[in-house]
């Protein structure tokens, strides 16, 4: 991901953690000595201010570590309640959301955020820090720099799967890793049939790890082109930087539509819109009203009503949304 922001303006450095080498068959003893090289790297740098929007131990360590005199990062959690209807029988279902820094990580700050309210977007919560910092209240600049190269890249991938470069086009990602954020298969596939009706390429983008539901949707959706796999993160900006629409889960690739302006539809289930959704886009949420919504709940297993707010969005709801978003753009 280091891709996507290497470009931006404000940035002088991108230091790397190379955090999935730890879960890596035999790369366990190169990613510990990977991972005091770093502490050793983030030292040297003399940093004068860090601020750790992570709030968990592995992140204070790291601002320990670097030996700056100002540490900021969030305070302690707030307490929560959540209030359910006695009518539904869900009193296993807790909400997990964000309630502040964890794992006692507060402690390495030499400055704490205030956490006056959680029903705000985990964005704004971001931007609180800005009162620390002495920031203005100009609106924040969200945009993804892309390079020149990048968008070539995309413009030549799409080429040699036979998109050409004035082609409409809708790019559909359907990865994410929560089990419980994947919208249905047969969803994604009823969206690509319809898009290709109409005229559009329909491109399926996403990691590696996205493989299976990519190549399952395109293989029902004769047409659609897998792009799954083949494309870097700063090339995963680009196709959707070249899009029409966007449609996605809750995801990466959602926050990275959203702060490119695309249009997009993104539909959601157990995580909820307003703390997390696309940044300021609420009518590119799509999402039904269920008392267990949103649960927070990250795997299938442990959902007691059979994943009912991802399969009841059908792919009739994306379309209609998709076009009323299209529609309003061309305004």
């Amino acid at each position: 991901n280091a891709e996507v922001v290497r470009h931006h303006p404000a940035l002088s450095n991108v230091v790397l953690f190379a955090r999935r080498d730890f879960s890596k068959p035999g790369q366990r003893w190169r990613a510990t000595l990977g991972f005091f090289d770093l502490l050793q790297q983030i030292r040297r740098a003399k940093y004068d201010l860090v601020v750790d929007m992570h709030g968990q131990v592995r992140s204070a360590l790291f601002a320990l570590i670097s030996g700056a005199r100002v540490r900021i990062g969030f305070d302690r959690p707030v307490k929560f309640t959540r209030t359910i209807s006695a009518e539904h029988d869900l009193k296993n279902i807790p909400n997990h959301g964000w309630r502040g820094a964890r794992e006692g990580s507060w402690i390495a700050y030499t400055h704490r955020i205030p956490i006056p309210t959680l029903d705000v977007h985990a964005i704004d919560r971001y931007l609180w820090v800005g009162s620390l910092l002495g920031f203005d209240d100009e609106p924040p600049d969200l945009a993804i720099h892309l390079s020149p190269e990048t968008i070539r890249n995309v413009e030549r991938l799409l080429e040699e799967h036979g998109v050409p470069a004035r082609k409409p086009l809708i790019v559909l990602m359907p990865g994410t890793i929560w089990e419980t954020k994947h919208w249905t298969i047969e969803g994604f596939v009823g969206v690509a049939r319809e898009f290709l009706r109409e005229g559009f390429a329909v491109a399926l983008a996403g990691t590696k790890r996205d493989e299976v539901r990519c190549h399952q949707i395109a293989t029902a959706a004769p047409g659609a082109i897998d792009l799954c796999g083949k494309t870097t993160p700063a090339d995963l900006a680009g196709l959707i930087q070249r899009a029409e629409v966007a449609v996605t889960n809750d995801s990466g690739s959602m926050h990275v539509a959203a702060s490119l302006g695309k249009p997009m539809v993104s539909v959601f289930g157990p995580t909820n819109p307003v703390h997390i959704g696309p940044y300021e886009r609420p009518e590119s949420v799509v999402r039904v009203d269920l008392p267990c919504s949103p649960c927070n709940y990250r795997r299938l297993s442990q959902c007691p009503f059979d994943h009912a707010c991802m399969k009841q969005v059908t792919s009739a709801i994306v379309v209609e949304r998709a076009r009323k978003i299209l529609a309003a753009a061309k305004l």
